[in-house]
């Protein structure tokens, strides 16, 4: 009884404090979607007027909002298009060979991770003004591919610590050149680790600030505008078009997750 009794206690509070930690985590994310309905217009736009759709039409109305909007995204894509090139040509370079100052390299390669994003962003701009780079759209894609290139490296990387080159060499005896095992046989098995990587590079490009506030020049990021109207307080129009992002990201998350489900089930 006694055993039963402590069990029943365990799991009462273990569900508590589960309860409180997806409160802590969602409570900020329920604000923005319910105050994405609000109809008021007074600002900081904290108080409840009503219930209205009016902001998710004003929103397309925005045009510098939806402007940010899109240089985030082109940002994003490209920088993580270039990072996941370079990262898994990087890791599997790292992984076969070995030559002088491979160490150190690896071993810097975590300064970008572990070193604060405005000491980076400092750099960055530095380097720029160095070379006679004018900030922008091409300063934005070159920092944002420098913070994501270490953080898919070490996915690919995690992913090549069980790889077996047996299936290479097999592949190989069996008439197909390095190109043609590297694309049929190499990629495929590190697909995951690249896609991890990818979608993690991806993701903190569309959500970084404070490296980008140093190069950005004229092209503003979604970030960056949001962080520009906090001064103010942010309009609901902005709470809008955050809400539809995250609506389209747990769309995707449960799309890529049911496709597992059924990989996984069959």
């Amino acid at each position: 009884m006694k055993r039963e009794k402590k069990a029943k206690r365990i799991k009462r509070l273990s569900i508590v404090f589960c309860t409180l930690v997806y409160v802590f985590l969602f409570l900020p994310i329920s604000v923005i979607v319910v105050n994405s309905f609000n109809a008021t217009t007074t600002k900081p736009y904290m108080s409840w007027k009503g219930f209205t759709f009016d902001w998710y039409i004003k929103l397309w109305d925005n045009t510098s909002l939806l402007e940010a909007l899109g240089n985030t995204m082109i940002i994003a894509i490209v920088s993580t298009v270039l990072a996941t090139i370079i990262g898994t040509l990087g890791a599997i370079g790292m992984y076969r060979y070995k030559f002088k100052g491979k160490g150190l390299i690896d071993g810097l390669l975590y300064i970008p991770v572990v070193i604060p994003e405005i000491v980076l962003g400092i750099s960055l701009l530095t380097i720029f003004a160095k070379v006679n780079i004018p900030r922008g759209m091409l300063t934005l894609i070159l920092a944002h591919v420098t913070f994501c290139i270490p953080f898919v490296i070490f996915n690919v990387r995690a992913r090549l610590a069980g790889y077996d080159n047996s299936i290479e060499e097999a592949s190989m005896d069996l008439g197909a050149n390095r190109i043609v095992t590297f694309f049929e046989v190499t990629l495929p098995v590190l697909a995951p680790g690249i896609l991890g990587g990818a979608l993690l590079a991806f993701t903190l490009s569309i959500d970084d600030v404070i490296i980008s506030y140093f190069v950005y020049g004229q092209t503003k990021t979604y970030p960056l505008k949001v962080m520009e109207s906090v001064k103010s307080g942010v309009s609901p129009d902005v709470n809008a078009l955050s809400t539809l992002i995250l609506v389209g990201t747990i769309l995707f998350v449960v799309l890529t997750q049911g496709d597992l489900f059924k990989k996984k089930s069959s």
